[in-house]
């Protein structure tokens, strides 16, 4: 059993890597300060002797006994980080601050969930880990895609000045149940939409692309790059490769929901990529094998299962 820390722990991402580090037979602290975390993502967990959920946010310093750190926490949709960019900036940097320390003073693990943002709108396709990135650092996306290249930076100068055990994972867009329905992402956005019947709204003409990983597999990454022995790996991609536009997307999603909805288009926003694609070789050597699992047909059609039975989904009209 050890004990670790999920900063973030109540979010989309962090309430499955609770469970599965619970389900390892692991003691999970929980922390949140729910800004974008939901209790009803871990309710199901709070039974669990093995479990403590605990209301904080990480720009204030946190202390406890731990061997692992995850750093999950962060707002990660453009709705919810553009909403109050400071407190994004303030959230990437000094949480990522205040939980190096920690690590520091305990000889902890940690690992900083990093994000695909950091190449900007790619000049390079697909990405790789070597590639520094186009990012507009004044822009309506900056204080994320600027806050994670940050902390980055700050993981790096903290294992090369204080020899802290670092993991760095730059994650692609990923989806699954718990997502928010009303968090602004792509794959949440279309089956909210397409469950309501309402218009599907696509901004720019659809052939923009990207690529969607299912929780579990991500979850998998995470937990495989924690338990690497090195005391550093990273950057590494983290992602499913398999590429697709935008538009087609929403076309599968009207199909696989039998959904009345109908396709518009609207202006392209601010910096948003063109392309995002990820090329992850190097999470297939550093992490013992791994590679997405999960095909696109099957993760939408659970997290559709998932948005059907969900309260905050109203107005349906099943078929």
């Amino acid at each position: 059993m050890k004990r670790i820390l999920i900063t973030g722990g109540a979010g989309f991402i962090g309430s499955h890597l609770c469970e599965r580090l619970l389900n390892e037979g692991n003691e999970v602290i929980c922390l949140d300060n729910f800004y974008t975390g939901s209790k009803k993502n871990i309710v199901h967990l709070m039974g669990n002797p093995w479990f403590e959920l605990v209301r904080h946010d990480i720009i204030m310093p946190y202390f406890s006994e731990v061997e692992e750190i995850y750093n999950l926490a962060c707002p990660a949709s453009p709705v919810h980080y553009q909403h109050n960019p400071i407190k994004t900036v303030k959230t990437s940097v000094m949480g990522a601050i205040n939980m190096l320390g920690l690590a520091k003073r305990k000889k902890a693990k940690i690992l900083q969930a990093s994000t695909s943002e950091v190449y900007g709108d790619p000049r390079v396709h697909p990405q790789t880990e070597d590639y520094w990135g186009y990012v507009n650092p004044v822009g309506e996306r900056s204080c994320y895609d600027e806050g994670k290249r940050c902390a980055e930076t700050l993981f790096m100068d903290y294992h090369l000045q204080n020899n802290v055990r670092i993991k760095i994972v730059r994650i692609f867009n990923t989806y699954g149940p718990r997502m928010q329905p009303d968090d602004g992402r792509v794959v949440s956005n279309f089956i909210v939409q397409a469950l309501k019947n309402e218009d599907i709204i696509i901004h720019g003409d659809g052939s923009q692309t990207r690529c969607f990983q299912y929780i579990s597999d991500l979850v998998e990454a995470l937990v495989r790059a924690m338990n690497t022995e090195e005391d550093f790996i990273g950057p590494v991609n983290i992602g499913n490769p398999e590429e697709m536009s935008i538009l087609s997307l929403a076309e599968k999603i009207i199909s696989m929901t039998g959904s009345d909805s109908k396709i518009h288009f609207h202006p392209l926003r601010a910096d948003d990529p063109v392309k995002r694609k990820p090329d992850i070789s190097m999470a297939a050597k550093e992490l013992g094998g791994w590679e997405p699992k999960v095909t696109l047909d099957e993760g939408l059609k659970k997290t559709i299962q998932y948005f059907r039975g969900d309260g905050s989904v109203t107005n349906r009209q099943e078929k």
